[in-house]
């Protein structure tokens, strides 16, 4: 398969229609279907069901999607670390990481270099622990910020010298927000909306076929218009939802207390490109200046 081909059939799936993936390639409606009748000989398998007015994704399709683009981003994240210049320090730096007030510190490092290092930029791409290791694992990503708990063993890695703390994010209309902290049976009657990975099962003291659970989320965000529309209360983490002011939210934390080490990581052996080294050393002294 060749990058290009890949590129006209993941233009065909954003398009859903080979007239508009056409138009945005500048090709011909019977070369790119040409292309695309290629493809699918060659794999020997049907990418797409083709309809009167739009085409849609078959099962196969749909894996070679989440596939090309990952082969597609590797390709152009090694070509701008090949192509940039010996002389001056620039191009992208690839960090993922989940919600957490700790990415200040990846931020603050970010303002610092940009005036010494005015090229480089700063690709930063979020999702829970299972998104970012496997973009980290299949070279997508130079760094990933991780939460406890973490098969440290696989990587290289800084730990921060903060911590996040696990709470209750609740209308501050609720019969909770009167108390200064949470403890478990405060929890056991009330609907619950948990992170995609429920980490508190153990916290709770309550197997999850106990509790009632509303709803999940994996981005806090989406959480917080579940609390502010009454759905329930959230399990998350302190910070990352701005409760102050006018807000309709409040943030109440855990009792007994419950607290989360976060890892920058990168895979061992990895070869960084000098973007990367930058940036890494001067996270090491950003680190080194909180002690």
């Amino acid at each position: 398969m060749e990058i290009r081909v890949l590129e006209y059939f993941l233009a065909v799936a954003r398009e859903q229609s080979i007239s508009g993936a056409a138009e945005s390639l500048h090709l011909s409606q019977p070369t790119l279907s040409r292309q695309l009748k290629d493809l699918e000989d060659s794999l020997g398998k049907q990418l797409f069901t083709r309809g009167s007015r739009r085409i849609t994704l078959t099962e196969e399709g749909m894996l070679l999607r989440k596939r090309a683009q990952e082969i597609v981003d590797l390709v152009k994240k090694t070509e701008n670390e090949i192509n940039c210049s010996q002389e001056t320090i620039s191009g992208d730096v690839y960090i993922g990481t989940g919600e957490t007030d700790a990415v200040r510190l990846i931020a603050r490092t970010a303002r610092d270099l940009q005036t010494d290092y005015p090229g480089i930029r700063f690709r930063i791409s979020s999702g829970d622990a299972a998104d970012v290791v496997e973009r980290l694992d299949k070279g997508l990503l130079d760094f990933g910020v991780l939460l406890d708990p973490v098969d440290i063993a696989k990587y290289n890695y800084l730990r921060f010298p903060v911590k996040d703390v696990w709470g209750v994010l609740m209308r501050k209309d609720s019969p909770l927000a009167v108390k200064d902290s949470i403890h478990p049976q405060d929890l056991w009657d009330k609907p619950l909306i948990f992170s995609r990975q429920n980490e508190l099962t153990a916290w709770l003291k309550r197997p999850p076929s106990a509790l009632n659970a509303a709803a999940t989320y994996n981005l806090v965000y989406n959480a917080s218009l579940m609390v502010d529309e009454g759905l329930g209360y959230a399990l998350c983490l302190d910070k990352i939802i701005n409760t102050t002011g006018c807000s309709n939210l409040c943030f109440r934390p855990l009792k007994p207390k419950l607290e989360i080490g976060i890892n920058l990581v990168w895979k061992k052996y990895q070869i960084f490109s000098r973007a990367a080294e930058v940036f890494l050393k001067a996270f090491e002294e950003t680190l080194a200046s909180l002690d």
